[in-house]
């Protein structure tokens, strides 16, 4: 039985769960597959990517910071990769990497299918306007959110990501520094790369509207100071970013094999062993 060859690629990257994650679903589904962690500084990634293809590498997750990047190396971009301007998903083909981002519908999947949110209409703040953010500010707007505010501590890019996402009626770039003046909101999403013990936004703690909720994309170490944050806030619902990484992670594996694997038991394993890891993927 042959092995394909995948691995995720980000710097720094010896903590990422996506090893464990889909060796789990490689045994569930019963397909033979070999995933590693490649550390490259983002002046490396073009060469360290052709080195994993030169070496049989079939497809790749992205991580930070490489997903930008990612997506201007490639022959063909899916919808959801364009609307991004990240990719957190590669295939290899005969004519180049195709790029896909899967963060968004993974993130989507988590709140609405493993937590019971329903998004519809929720009053939106999105901290952070790097790659994390332009990969789910898509699928957000898709699953039916109201109004998206965008803040960031460099306003040019919540300005450009807003631009990007061209609903101007719904989207809404502001200062970082202004968010107190926003009033409050039904659901906010720290989509910035800060690890633990990092200056976290100064937030207020009535940002959040009386059954809102806070959610992470980090989980583990990196997601403690913005919880923390939230159960101060007094948010109803208070979400790290495990339940998004494992989905986002099946739905990387759905592109690769045509199979989608079963969730819950992986992302139950990861919680039950503490996962407690510093960023997200």
């Amino acid at each position: 039985m042959s092995v394909q060859r995948y691995a995720v690629i980000g710097h720094p990257v010896a903590h990422s769960l996506s090893p464990r994650i889909h060796a789990a679903f490689g045994r569930q589904t019963g397909i033979a597959l070999e995933y590693t962690a490649i550390d490259a500084a983002p002046e490396d990634f073009d060469a360290a990517l052709a080195e994993f293809a030169a070496e049989g590498g079939v497809g790749a997750n992205v991580t930070l910071p490489h997903k930008a990047r990612a997506s201007q190396i490639c022959t063909y971009l899916s919808d959801a990769a364009q609307r991004a301007g990240a990719v957190n998903t590669l295939i290899r083909t005969a004519t180049g990497w195709q790029g896909d981002n899967t963060d968004g519908v993974g993130l989507v999947r988590d709140l609405t299918e493993r937590h019971g949110l329903d998004l519809r209409a929720r009053r939106t703040l999105l901290i952070g306007a790097g790659g994390a953010a332009r990969g789910i500010a898509p699928s957000l707007l898709d699953a039916g959110i109201g109004d998206l505010f965008i803040v960031n501590r460099t306003p040019e890019r919540a300005d450009a990501l807003a631009d990007a996402l061209a609903l101007p009626g719904r989207v809404h770039p502001r200062y970082l520094d202004d968010v107190g003046s926003l009033g409050n909101f039904d659901l906010v999403i720290n989509a910035t790369s800060a690890t633990r013990g990092a200056a976290l936004p100064s937030l207020p703690v009535n940002l959040v509207a009386p059954r809102g909720a806070a959610v992470d994309l980090s989980y583990g170490e990196a997601a403690v100071d913005f919880l923390a944050w939230a159960r101060s806030a007094r948010a109803h619902d208070c979400i790290d970013g495990l339940g998004m990484l494992v989905e986002q992670a099946a739905e990387s594996f759905h592109r690769w094999h045509k199979v989608r694997p079963e969730t819950d038991a992986v992302y139950a394993m990861l919680r039950d062993r503490g996962a407690v890891l510093v960023t997200a993927d």
